[in-house]
This record gives C-alpha cells, structure tokens and sequence, in this order.
C-alpha cells in the first residue's frame, strides 16, 4: 500500500509539469488553432534564462518571477516577428515554423550554454518528509502546489476580469469579436505570452529533477501532448486533469506490469495519444468541433 501511494504523489508531481505544458499547448490552440511544438524548447530556454540570473546572486524568487515576465515578453515577441506574418497561410506552415523554432532555440541554447548537463535549485527544502513508510519529496508537493495555484489563477483572470473575458471573446469567435472592436491580434499575442509564461513556470518546475540542459523538455512535451490530447485541447481544466492522470498512468504501468518497467514508461503516453484519438478525439472534457461543408 505505502508503494502505492508513492507512485501516486509522484504521478501526482510528474504529472503538474506535464499539466502546466499541456495548458500552455491549450491556451496557444485555442487562440490560434494551432499546436506549438516549440513550446518545450521556450520553456528550456526560459529555464536557462533563470539559471543565469541565480548564479549573478539574483534570489530564487526574484529569478522566478523576472523569467516568468521576461518569458512573457518574449511570447509577445515571437507571436508579432515570427507567428503573425503566416497567421494567414496554410497550418501546415505555421507548424513547419513553429518546428524551425523549436530547432532554433535548442541550437542557441548549445551554443550559448553548451549541452553539459547543469543542475537546477529547487526553491524548496531538499529533506524529504516521511509519513509512516511514505516518503514525500518537498520538490514534488512545491510543483503539485504550483500548478494548482497557477489553474486558480487562469481561471480567476479568464473567468472575472475584463482583459480575459476579452481574450476568451477572441479566441471562440475572433470574426464577431472583431465586429464588436476587439483587436484579435493583439488578444492572440497576449495568448502566446501567457502561454510562454505558464511554460517557463513548468521548467523551472521540471529543471531541479532532470537537471538542466538544451534537449530537457524533449520528453516532457510528448507528454504534455497526451496530458492536452487526453483532456481536450478545447478545455484547459481538461489539460490539468489529464496530465495528472498521464502522471499516475505512467508511474503505476512502470511499477506494475513487469513487461514495462522503467526503461518503457515513455511509450505509455504514446499509447494514450492514440487511443483517445481513436475513442474519443475530442478528449475527456474537449468539445467536438463540427463544421457546416
């Protein structure tokens, strides 16, 4: 039972990292309609961008919340140089560039920080608490917290602030927005902002246990794609709730089915990706788009 449990609080951690990737895919598809495959390498390269500040003696947390803004900044960016000028073409191309972005900042981050694998502080105290036979690391119940602080957050400005309400307006109908003197161009820039904050905050959440380097988020984003593919690419609460589960799924499999083990977990949330796309494209809480032809 106390293995169990185990496996459990740390499907329940692993499983707030992929949640807060898998709401950073969410929030740019919906504004967009379009999946970011970039979205792991931004996230790295905010990490890096932490990681740097730290060793210039900036605190922990001053570090935290100037990546997070600069992180921010810098989607704002990236949606106005790179992603607007093909907004209008065929998806096929933004996804080609946002894969050329992908390997535009994996390649910078090497060159600028090599790939020597570097180790990241955690914010939280490094004993761990132990309950009975339990033992729980400070780190994961720090991300769990995090995560959960963060979905408050989105839902609180998404659901009773004006500028959110506005950004909603704009992603779920961007022509009737307009109609109404929405500037949907900005509403979508500001989509990708938030989004490279929420990715920047999954890194410096993932960084202290993988340790910090250039190809880090690789595996994380496959599992964020599960996480958003299981719960709706539609519904960001669904994001969270299927990276908790993704996160529990992969570690109780690992654990459980001896023909699996450790070195197979992986393939677990690409078996995930297909099933629901064969059972239930739309996801668990996702809403199925139908379209007039």
């Amino acid at each position: 039972m106390e293995t169990l449990i185990q496996q459990i609080i740390s499907g329940l951690a692993n499983g707030s990292i992929y949640a807060s990737v898998a709401l950073a895919l969410v929030m740019i598809y919906q504004a967009t309609d379009v999946v970011n495959f970039a979205q792991g390498e931004m996230a790295m390269f905010s990490t890096y961008l932490a990681w740097t500040m730290i060793h210039a003696g900036l605190p922990y947390w001053g570090a935290f919340f100037l990546t997070v803004g600069l992180s921010f900044a810098g989607g704002l960016v990236i949606e106005r140089l790179i992603i607007r000028p093909v907004e209008s073409a065929p998806i096929l191309t933004i996804v080609i560039v946002s894969m050329g972005l992908l390997v535009i900042l994996n390649s910078i981050a090497g060159w600028v920080y090599s790939y020597l694998i570097k180790p990241f502080p955690s914010p939280f105290p490094k004993q761990p608490m132990k309950i009975s036979n339990i033992v729980l690391s400070f780190h994961e119940l720090g991300a769990i917290g995090v995560t959960l602080i963060t979905l408050v957050l989105l839902f609180l400005f998404f659901r009773f602030t004006p500028l959110g309400l506005t950004m909603r307006a704009a992603a779920q109908n961007p022509g009737s927005s307009r109609l109404v003197g929405i500037r949907v161009s900005q509403m979508l820039m500001l989509g990708w902002g938030l989004a490279a904050a929420l990715g920047a905050v999954a890194g410096m959440m993932v960084a202290p246990v993988v340790f910090l380097d250039p190809n880090m988020m690789s595996g994380i984003l496959i599992y964020a794609f599960a996480s958003a593919t299981l719960g709706g690419f539609t519904s960001p609460v669904g994001a969270v709730l299927g990276g908790f589960i993704v996160g529990i799924t992969e570690n109780l499999v690992g654990t459980y089915v001896s023909f699996i083990g450790p070195e197979l977990k992986f393939t677990v949330a690409l078996v995930l990706i297909i099933v629901v796309l064969l059972v239930k494209p739309s996801g668990l809480l996702g809403k199925a788009v139908v379209k007039r032809v």
